[in-house]
């Protein structure tokens, strides 16, 4: 039988994460977050994920630096982060943007935190 579960959540009541991102709608394969007003600094150290990325930009400017390569990020770019792959972010100007993992990065400790 199909899942027929409909998830539906309001983003002023989710709960924050380590690094500030909100958790949003999260299935089974796939989870959203939100990282919203990210304020411009320094870059963190590189990371890399068990789990695949892609994300959409609301507003504001960073700095995206991943396996040598860097791409300016900007209101209406998306981009995609590969599962494993060591990478960074500098904001630039006050950022917003929604992330899809998949996996879901919250589930099972994946997020590192």
């Amino acid at each position: 039988m199909a899942d027929t579960t409909i998830t539906k959540i309001d983003s002023t009541h989710s709960p924050k994460g380590a690094e500030g991102e909100k958790y949003l709608a999260s299935g089974i394969h796939v989870a959203m977050r939100l990282w919203e007003d990210e304020e411009p600094g320094e870059s963190k150290e590189p990371v890399s994920r068990p789990y695949e990325t892609v994300g959409y930009v609301l507003k504001g400017r960073a700095e995206l630096h991943s396996e040598g390569q860097m791409v300016l990020l900007e209101p209406g770019n998306s981009w995609v982060v590969p599962k494993g792959a060591a990478h960074t972010y500098k904001i630039l100007e006050t950022f917003s943007a929604v992330e899809a993992t998949t996996p879901p990065a919250q589930a099972h400790g994946r997020d590192g935190h």
